[in-house]
């Protein structure tokens, strides 16, 4: 059963200068879970932040730490992510040889499992894993940069998913992240999306507007 919508800004579009502050003011402005995106410049073509930088933002915000790992192997750094203080760690199964043994891994550090799926990976990926899994982020554009055009291709995932989910009975998040504004939120939504990522929507024009950047997309 879809539950209601929930908004997971993206720090990637924060002000890199005052990170905290920025995490803080999200917050405050009514944001439901704080989305960290972690790129290696291997598994996806950028780098971004390392657990040390977790570590210092996570004083600044009580909201759930969605950690999305876009690093290969992950294995070695879910230990550290864990540590630093994710609450929520997802992962791509194309990032380790065994998946299964990575959730596991999540969830004995006492964190909430995530499986993201790129625009080409299919719903299938998540079949035999359904009962090791807490969300399931459908990428909506090819991860590795922020401010992409949405890929509607990617909604007909996001139903299916939905079914998927519904026919579990299991409590999974059904996050989309990549192009989300309030046109292709609303899409999201229909679809069977409850967690939205949105980084350039909801930091736009300054934290005096954060809180309508969320309700826009809420």
């Amino acid at each position: 059963m879809q539950k209601p919508t929930r908004i997971s800004p993206s720090i990637l579009s924060a002000d890199f200068a005052r990170l905290g502050e920025e995490v803080r003011a999200i917050d405050e402005a009514g944001a439901d879970y704080i989305h960290i995106d972690v790129m290696d410049g291997h598994f996806v073509p950028n780098l971004t932040i390392g657990p040390d930088v977790v570590t210092a933002l996570r004083p600044y915000s009580e909201k759930p730490f969605d950690v999305h790992l876009m690093i290969s192997p992950v294995d070695p750094f879910l230990e550290a992510f864990a540590a630093a203080g994710a609450d929520i760690i997802t992962i791509h199964p194309e990032a380790g040889p065994h998946l299964h043994r990575t959730l596991q891994t999540i969830r004995q550090l006492g964190k909430k499992a995530g499986v993201a799926l790129n625009p080409a990976t299919p719903v299938e990926a998540v079949d035999y894993i359904m009962d090791d899994i807490d969300l399931i982020l459908v990428m909506t554009v090819n991860p590795g940069f922020g401010g992409q055009s949405f890929i509607e291709s990617q909604l007909g995932k996001i139903a299916a998913l939905r079914k998927k989910i519904d026919i579990s009975g299991r409590d999974i998040d059904l996050e989309v992240d990549g192009g989300i504004v309030p046109a292709t939120a609303k899409k999201a939504i229909a679809a069977g999306a409850d967690v939205l990522v949105a980084g350039t929507a909801s930091f736009k024009d300054g934290p005096d507007n954060y809180a309508a950047n969320i309700a826009n997309l809420r």
